[in-house]
């Protein structure tokens, strides 16, 4: 059940971009977690008022949320790889994107009528 969600301060670009934004976090998102795609989701917010140090630049929020406990060394690698993608992508830079990593409890997320639990 991987998830990542960006809400982004910048205008949505081209309806082609967003799409394969989506299908390559998809990817490596599974990748990451050593999970098949099939379960793996993803979101994303453009045009969203956000600051970040106190200005409108380009500024994204990203949430990433697994079952199971996520090491340092994997959130520290997927941190490096999302913010590059994004800042590839949205043009929004790594040092104005923050990543939140939270695992879930299995019992506590549900899908297809029942809980991963």
């Amino acid at each position: 059940m991987p998830l990542i969600k960006i809400q982004s301060s910048v205008a949505a670009p081209d309806e082609t971009v967003v799409k394969e934004l989506l299908k390559t976090l998809s990817s490596k998102l599974a990748k990451h977690f050593g999970k098949p795609e099939s379960y793996v989701m993803t979101a994303f917010e453009p045009g969203v008022k956000m600051t970040f140090g106190g200005t409108f630049e380009p500024v994204c929020y990203v949430e990433i949320k697994n079952i199971g406990k996520m090491k340092p060394e994997q959130t520290k690698a997927m941190s490096q790889d999302f913010s590059q993608e994004i800042e590839s992508t949205l043009g929004v830079p790594a040092n104005r994107t923050y990543i939140e990593f939270a695992d879930a409890v299995g019992a506590l997320w549900g899908w297809n009528g029942s809980t991963f639990g």
